[in-house]
């Protein structure tokens, strides 16, 4: 499920609260890089159980507007395409999938306002009315309407960003990367498969058969990383003389320790391969000076090893 440019950030991740905490352990810096990896694959789970949670909430307004007083006939006879899509009932009957939501405590019971802004916001929606209009009934048609679901209400959304920062310190950095593996359970039920739990590393790179696992890979790097901390900081403040090394952004400090670690444990990784993952890394998470910061002392301390 993890690919390795996510992996390199939960690496990376890890090296900071190295960076923050000197005192962390080989042993607490691998427990902590392992419940950030689980973390995402919870998130997808906990996403993918909006489906049916967000499908019963619909059932549940439509029948509030039949039992009115006095209902319009639009709400007699209420358009149910959406209240019986056919994506909810294959989830709600794997007993995998349930199992495992009950086990984690994913469930979305308690969140009826957000399920209620969500659905407003979904039935205003164009894409929506598009569906809604069309009478002939698919799966293929429920599942796209699911991926335009996670993939044009979820992102960005303030309501849900507070529910995640609430149930985990992982969870909001993973939303994007969760949901797009929620699209790609959708593309499956498009085609007919059953849901599967994803499995959380890869055994295997497709077509590199004998080479490290995607687990392998991020654990040697964490684990190098905390075995050479010091002499990785020793390292760079050699190349950075008029910095106090307490003075360089802690970000990419770690940044910089997590790529020379990739490239003591992997030599057969090419530099410019680990110099760019880094670069792009620190786009997202360090200053806008930072890319060629990182970038030039990588270049620098991980060649000459070379």
């Amino acid at each position: 499920m993890l690919n390795r440019r996510i992996l390199r950030i939960k690496a990376f991740k890890t090296v900071y609260a190295l960076a923050e905490n000197p005192e962390l352990t080989q042993a607490e810096a691998l427990s902590q890089l392992e419940a950030s990896c689980q973390a995402t694959r919870d998130l997808y789970l906990f996403m993918l159980a909006l489906v049916p949670a967000l499908t019963d909430h619909a059932k549940t307004r439509i029948e509030a507007l039949r039992g009115k007083f006095h209902p319009t006939e639009e709400e007699k006879h209420p358009n149910l395409k959406f209240a019986e899509n056919g994506i909810a009932p294959l989830l709600c009957s794997d007993p995998d999938f349930r199992k495992l939501v009950e086990k984690k405590k994913l469930g979305w019971d308690q969140y009826d306002a957000f399920l209620w802004h969500l659905y407003d916001s979904v039935k205003a929606s164009d894409y929506y009315e598009a569906y809604m209009a069309k009478e002939e009934r698919s799966l293929k048609a429920d599942a796209a309407l699911w991926v335009s679901i996670f993939e044009k209400e979820l992102v960005e959304n303030k309501e849900l960003e507070e529910i995640l920062e609430g149930l985990s310190i992982w969870w909001n950095d993973d939303l994007a990367y969760a949901l797009t593996y929620c699209c790609h359970t959708m593309d499956d039920f498009a085609a007919g498969k059953r849901w599967a739990l994803p499995e959380l590393y890869l055994s295997q790179m497709p077509g590199q058969e004998g080479k490290d696992s995607d687990k392998d890979f991020v654990v040697g790097i964490v684990r190098k990383a905390v075995a050479t901390y010091q002499k990785s900081v020793e390292e760079i403040a050699k190349l950075t003389p008029k910095w106090d090394i307490n003075r360089i952004c802690t970000t990419d400090l770690a940044l910089i320790v997590t790529g020379m670690a990739e490239s003591a444990a992997f030599p057969s990784i090419a530099p410019k391969i680990i110099m760019n993952e880094y670069v792009e890394i620190s786009k997202y998470y360090s200053t806008p000076e930072s890319k060629a910061f990182v970038n030039g002392l990588l270049d620098k301390l991980i060649n000459k090893t070379k």
